[in-house]
């Protein structure tokens, strides 16, 4: 029997995340296939959406737009820090570091700009703005058994 893509099944599937010019931002093809539950939250919806429906055997390349994918970018999400916030690590442009928030989450940030005692941070997702070409190869699709 022959399953589709949907709620409650666990997919294994090849993939390539594309830039608008196409350049490879993350593939799995020369490596192991990505497996996972749909669903489950790992993939934002604007990628699990496309493959609804899918079957092993099927690929397809979809065009994601920021909406759909990692958002817009927000200057609101660009942060002016200390350089005593950083300890005894030196911040350096481009560098990205990791700051926990108030609830003590882990957020990732790219150092943008560095001015005297001011070191702008940009937490904003680095694929955020960008469409982006998600292209699929489904390789199994199977009921998620519980044990």
């Amino acid at each position: 029997m022959d399953y589709l893509i949907d709620d409650g099944m666990e997919i294994t599937l090849h993939f390539t995340l594309k830039l608008e010019d196409g350049t490879v931002v993350d593939s799995t093809k020369e490596k192991a296939p990505a497996t996972f539950q749909y669903g489950d939250g790992n993939l934002p919806p604007g990628f699990e959406h496309p493959i609804k429906g899918m079957a092993a055997g099927q690929s397809g390349t979809f065009h994601i737009t920021p909406e759909h994918a990692f958002g817009q970018h927000n200057p609101q999400n660009i942060q002016t820090l200390k350089r005593a916030d950083f300890g005894d690590e030196t911040p350096e442009i481009g560098m990205v570091m990791s700051f926990a928030d108030k609830a003590g989450t882990e957020l990732p940030g790219v150092v943008k700009t560095i001015d005297g005692d001011r070191v702008d941070v940009d937490f904003n997702h680095p694929l955020a703005g960008r469409t982006l070409t998600f292209e699929v190869e489904v390789l199994n699709v199977t009921p998620i058994t519980t044990h």
